[in-house]
């Protein structure tokens, strides 16, 4: 079981991370929390954790500080960042310290367990739990079917309110408003029928229809990212790389055909 350890100052943050991920389907445990960057180092000092979940922006020492002077002690925690919208291009700096991946704050629903999910990928240590998604070796994403119909009426009427609604901001919050149900009684019955959540769901929606649009060499990058619900080309170009395995120029060098 891999060790972890979540470093946020904000408390109600940092327990809700703690509370509401699903840990033992990683494969991990919570081994401590810490609220700055001096707290941190002391912390992953004395227990070596596997994973380290952090904020960036902490009074005290922040999170790029604290992941540089680990690095120069040695330390081979892999490191997930939180990061503000904000404050990306400050976050960017710590990819350059061997950071395994960053999450914009705030986190939504499933974000940190995909994280975690690539992370363990790439380490070629992917939980039993999560193997059978992973088991020929190609990204997720190319395994995702968007057309599959639902059983349940009020999951496909969320699917189809993605389908109407993807380039807006839009959560299953919205979506279950416009259903008049339980947020709680839709999530559970999307992730039953979809085996996704509704947020990873929304990603692969948007990103299956980007990977589409770049098959077009004259399909620009950040028209790509417009199309398909990103106000920000460069978030966009990070995730779709983060899902996709090749950056959105990559995949199109890859891929790309001029339509006859």
């Amino acid at each position: 079981m891999y060790k972890v350890i979540v470093i946020e100052d904000e408390t109600t943050v940092r327990r809700g991370i703690v509370l509401t991920t699903n840990w033992a389907a990683l494969n991990c445990m919570v081994a401590g929390e810490a609220a700055n960057g001096e707290e941190g180092i002391d912390l992953i000092s004395r227990l070596a954790p596997d994973i380290v979940v952090t904020d960036v922006k902490m009074p005290r020492m922040d999170g790029v500080e604290m992941i540089t002077k680990l690095r120069q002690a040695g330390c081979r925690s892999s490191f997930i960042i939180l990061t503000a919208h904000s404050d990306f291009k400050y976050a960017q700096s710590a990819l350059r310290l061997g950071v395994s991946d960053y999450l914009l704050k705030p986190l939504k629903d499933g974000d940190l367990e995909q994280a975690i999910l690539t992370l363990l990928q790439k380490k070629g240590e992917i939980p039993a739990a999560a193997r059978q998604s992973h088991t020929d070796g190609e990204p997720a994403i190319f395994r995702f079917q968007p057309d599959a119909p639902a059983k349940n009426p009020y999951v496909e009427a969320a699917i189809q309110f993605i389908r109407n609604h993807y380039r807006e901001d839009i959560t299953i919050s919205t979506v279950a408003r416009d259903l008049e149900i339980s947020e709680g009684y839709l999530s559970r019955m999307f992730k039953k029928e979809t085996d996704y959540t509704f947020t990873n769901y929304l990603i692969y929606y948007r990103l299956r229809l980007a990977m589409t649009l770049l098959k077009d060499p004259r399909v620009k990058v950040y028209e790509a990212a417009d199309q398909t619900g990103y106000s920000d080309t460069a978030y966009f170009s990070a995730q779709f790389k983060k899902i996709v395995g090749l950056s959105p120029s990559e995949y199109q060098n890859r891929y790309g055909r001029i339509p006859v």
